[in-house]
């Protein structure tokens, strides 16, 4: 081997340990800037109005009339499935590492560091996207109630005719983004009370709706002959008028109805009390809550009135006007402006804390980890957090917002589900589990946190033979083991990729036979590597909550993740692609010189780190000052 090869593998090598490289936690790290006072009912009203919003009263139309008919339900039933799943792996990850972020942080701990830039760049995209969405929302059915005046003016005077924009711009989704922007601005504390209020009006507003809606239902609307339908040219009749594929492509937008939750996951160093508790509770309390009043809602929508007769904009007043109970549309209305009230609020509470976390790892500038003395939030992160989704409410509309939000969040469910299951596996002290001692260790501790550390094993060969058994597990190791922990690894990425090929067999296939039996060998495989990975010895850290099923349901998330994310549309991809192009631009550029991470390889101390220090011993100094100045009082001199 010549001396330019040997110089390059060394380079290659040193560059992947750069890309993979873990996310250590300290003390340091504890984001002790950040007020903690939110308690588990505020986590769970948060989640609940971060994600009770737009899936009840503007998405659940559009879906039933353009694509699944009556069988929005089941959309919407699979799409919470999904999330559920998702969640429970949220919440366990919630309770090992209580740290802002969310999914950006867990994937950092994990995976590594390029994985982990990738998923918060997807985050941005989520939380900015889900924003402009809900505030372009909120536009329409505030301009539902003037009468549709304010689209009126602005398509008048300013018309835009580019294919991929929207019609006209919406100033008045841009203005109601800012203002919510410098309402996050004031306090964390302050932006709970106003979710709390809002959150608990929606609810009684969905339970109204739904014991209303009731009385005025009739079963004839499931079950639409063909020639009605074909009238309308909206299917072909029946409770699944456009096929069992129309109901799962509505799942994959309903998915965004769900989507929401994982602000909770974003509060872990803003939580009152023990977060790796409130912190699942307030997850699966959110969901329940949540997949409740969806079933609801969109049984009474399609029972009231036919599916091909739905407002895609604002369809809870529209169907009560179409029985007559006209006053009852009004009160949906404004209950439709406290859902999306806090709808709003939720989708962008998270984004600035995900800037936050990103900047003070140093994968993007610095400058947005910068805490405000007086309201203790992110204020430079909240305030261009709310420049960013303003402009795109602006500009877009909701169709274009909400399938492009819709991959970001799948893509960052699926490395979720992924993380667990690679911890799960891991051996204990790789597991990166964050347990603070109490309450005041996570707000004014000063000393290191035990951080993960990593189990090599470079000095050791194992045989094909090695490998094999272990695979089956013949040897009957019921703790993890580096050998055990190779192996996870190997069978969790291979069952991953493999569900990619096997959602576009599925969705794209054809009733050839050399497309069946590819079909079931990837099943098979698929079905192999699950067997593989419940042969391994798990974890057995203890924590306040664990993922139940683990390793069936993680896969079961996965795959439903991926198959929804392949269900999107080709021009879905083409703009997620640019916006990820331009991520990774941003990570070689900069991310990679200046992460906190790239400081430790070189024995230095990261910049945000090292004034903390040095804040530290100036307090020290100045104490030390203080006391050696009353000691040399003389009480005789007063």
């Amino acid at each position: 081997m010549t001396q330019a090869s040997v110089a390059n593998n060394r380079m290659m090598t040193h560059l992947v340990t750069r890309l993979t490289r873990r996310k250590q936690l300290s003390a340091s790290q504890s984001g002790v800037g950040l007020s903690r006072c939110l308690t588990t009912l505020d986590l769970t009203l948060l989640g609940v109005g971060s994600t009770l919003g737009v899936g009840v009263y503007v998405l659940a139309g559009g879906v039933a009339r353009e694509t699944a008919g009556p069988s929005v339900v089941l959309s919407f039933l699979i799409a919470g499935l999904a999330s559920a799943l998702s969640g429970l792996c949220y919440a366990e990850f919630g309770a090992r590492v209580p740290k802002a972020g969310s999914a950006y942080v867990y994937s950092y701990v994990t995976v590594g560091e390029l994985a982990a830039f990738v998923i918060g760049w997807n985050l941005v995209l989520e939380y900015v996207i889900g924003t402009a969405s809900v505030a372009r929302g909120y536009s329409g059915y505030l301009d539902n109630l003037l009468n549709n005046t304010m689209r009126d003016i602005y398509k008048s005077n300013m018309p835009m005719q580019a294919p991929f924009l929207a019609e006209y711009p919406d100033w008045t989704a841009f203005l109601i983004t800012i203002l919510l922007a410098v309402l996050l601005s004031l306090g964390v504390k302050e932006s709970s009370r106003f979710n709390n209020v809002f959150t608990l009006l929606n609810l009684f507003v969905v339970i109204f709706v739904t014991t209303t809606g009731l009385t005025q239902s009739s079963l004839e609307n499931w079950s639409l002959s063909t020639n009605q339908t074909r009238i309308e040219e909206r299917g072909t009749g029946g409770f699944f008028p456009f096929g069992l594929s129309g109901t799962l492509s509505g799942a994959a937008t309903c998915f965004y109805g769900f989507v929401g939750f994982d602000a909770i996951a974003t509060t872990g160093e803003e939580t009152k009390k023990k977060p790796t508790a409130s912190i699942p509770i307030a997850i699966i309390l959110s969901l329940l809550v949540v997949c409740l009043s969806y079933t609801g809602i969109s049984s009474v929508l399609t029972l009231m009135m036919p599916y091909y007769l739905q407002d895609c904009d604002a369809p809870l007043p529209a169907v009560f006007q179409h029985v007559g109970m006209s006053w009852a549309g009004t009160i949906v209305s404004l209950g439709g402006l406290f859902g999306l009230s806090t709808s709003l609020l939720g989708a962008m509470f998270p984004l600035p804390r995900v800037l936050y976390a990103m900047s003070s790892d140093g994968l993007i500038p610095r400058c947005l980890a910068k805490i405000h003395p007086s309201t203790q939030t992110p204020l430079t992160a909240t305030l261009l957090a709310g420049i960013m989704a303003a402009m795109m409410a602006l500009m877009f509309d909701l169709s274009q917002l909400v399938d492009m939000m819709s991959i970001g969040t799948l893509i960052a469910y699926t490395m979720v589900s992924v993380c667990v299951l690679l911890l799960r596996y891991s051996q204990s002290d790789q597991s990166c589990s964050y347990t603070p001692l109490s309450t005041n260790d996570l707000n004014d501790s000063e000393e290191e946190l035990f951080p993960c550390s990593t189990t090599t094993t470079s000095g050791t060969v194992y045989t094909r033979k090695d490998y094999l058994r272990q695979c089956l597990n013949l040897d009957r190791e019921t703790s993890p083991t580096p050998l055990s922990n190779i192996v996870a690894r190997h069978y969790t990425i291979v069952f991953s990729l493999l569900t990619i090929p096997l959602s576009l067999m599925v969705i794209h296939g054809s009733p050839v036979w050399y497309h069946r039996i590819g079909l079931i060998f990837t099943l098979i495989k698929m079905l192999l590597c699950i067997f593989i990975l419940g042969r391994q010895p798990q974890d057995k850290t203890t924590l306040d909550f664990k993922m139940p099923g683990v390793p069936y349901l993680p896969a079961v998330s996965i795959l439903i993740n991926v198959f929804l994310t392949m269900k999107l549309s080709w021009q879905t991809w083409i703009r997620f692609t640019v916006w990820l192009v331009a991520g990774l631009l941003v990570y070689c550029l900069y991310g990679l010189r200046n992460s906190s991470e790239e400081f430790r390889m070189r024995g230095e101390m990261p910049p945000n780190e090292a004034s903390n220090v040095e804040d530290v011993s100036s307090e020290k100094t100045d104490r030390k000052k203080i006391q050696k100045t009353f000691s040399s009082i003389d009480c005789d001199d007063f």
